[in-house]
């Protein structure tokens, strides 16, 4: 399920030292947090738009929407802009086509971005309780959830479904693209295991082995998705997938499509040609950044600058 190479931010970050005297450019800001839920060091970067950092002069001091970005298995923090995401990004502002949020990507590592069966990986916790109160405090975001969004990339699209399909009082709209949505039962896929599939191993780490069922349940996006209907109709949902998946992930896409149309929850969905490549997601990350502009759009202008320096 990795899609993009993982390779150094220093190239970046060379760049970024040519740049920085252009007061239009973007800068990402790679940092580190210590948690105290998962007894280690997360690592994150933010993609803050120009503007920016002109923005702590102003009166009253502008604040931004905030989109979370989930990276796939195999990846990491550093994937989305180290593999031409950064430069999309400022094409789309430079046409006018996206407005200004900021985009952070934490570590994910092999988590799926939820607790492990067993306890001893929390990283839902971490993230509902350490990470986004840590962002908040460290970045002008605007507060609450209109100006909050989540979106992801396979096994980060299956932890940004998860996210706002369990609590969609915190996020206002969510994205994935090809995300990890397995259709077969637990049963299902502990008969692979045992065959040697290796979707086993990376599987049995979170879910247990044999597959805890009822924590399968609680944290599967389907069950969710049924669960909370009535918060799914408040939030802007969108979803792709390839329909030549290298990982069978369209049938998914497709099954929790179906299933939204008939609870009547609107999105927006699209089949696309494609397999699971870093060429498939390049191709539609304009679209899914226009999307999230799109649904900030609406926020309130008045919302944009609230803070009064003193």
């Amino acid at each position: 399920m990795s899609v993009w190479p993982r390779r150094s931010l220093l190239p970046v970050l060379v760049c970024l030292l040519f740049v920085s005297h252009l007061a239009a450019q973007s800068r990402i800001d790679c940092s580190a947090l210590h948690s105290r839920i998962l007894k280690q060091i997360v690592h994150y970067c933010v993609y803050l738009p120009s503007g920016y950092d002109a923005g702590a002069s102003q009166h009253p001091v502008r604040r931004y929407p905030v989109l979370y970005f989930l990276h796939g298995l195999g990846d990491n923090e550093q994937t989305l802009f180290n593999s031409g995401g950064w430069t999309l990004l400022d094409d789309l502002r430079s046409h006018q086509k996206i407005g200004d949020f900021l985009i952070v990507v934490p570590e994910g590592r092999r988590s799926f971005y939820i607790n492990s069966a067993d306890g001893s990986v929390r990283y839902n916790d971490f993230f509902l309780q350490e990470f986004l109160p840590s962002i908040d405090h460290a970045y002008r975001v605007l507060p609450g959830r209109a100006g909050r969004a989540i979106s992801g990339v396979s096994m980060g699209g299956y932890g940004a479904l998860r996210f706002a399909f369990a609590h969609p009082e915190l996020f206002s709209a969510v994205s994935a693209q090809s995300a990890a949505l397995i259709t077969e039962s637990p049963r299902q896929l502990d008969a692979a295991s045992q065959a040697g599939s290796p979707l086993g191993g990376v599987l049995a780490a979170v879910f247990g082995k044999p597959i805890n069922v009822a924590h399968w349940n609680d944290n599967n996006p389907f069950v969710l998705a049924k669960k909370n209907v009535a918060g799914l109709k408040k939030m802007a949902i969108y979803l792709n997938c390839g329909q030549d998946d290298n990982y069978g992930f369209e049938t998914g896409a497709a099954l929790l499509h179906d299933e939204m149309e008939k609870e009547g929850v609107p999105h927006e969905y699209h089949a696309y040609p494609g397999d699971h490549s870093i060429s498939y997601f390049l191709a539609h990350f304009a679209e899914v950044m226009e999307f999230h502009s799109r649904e900030f759009g609406r926020l309130p202008a008045a919302r944009v600058s609230t803070e009064r320096r003193h």
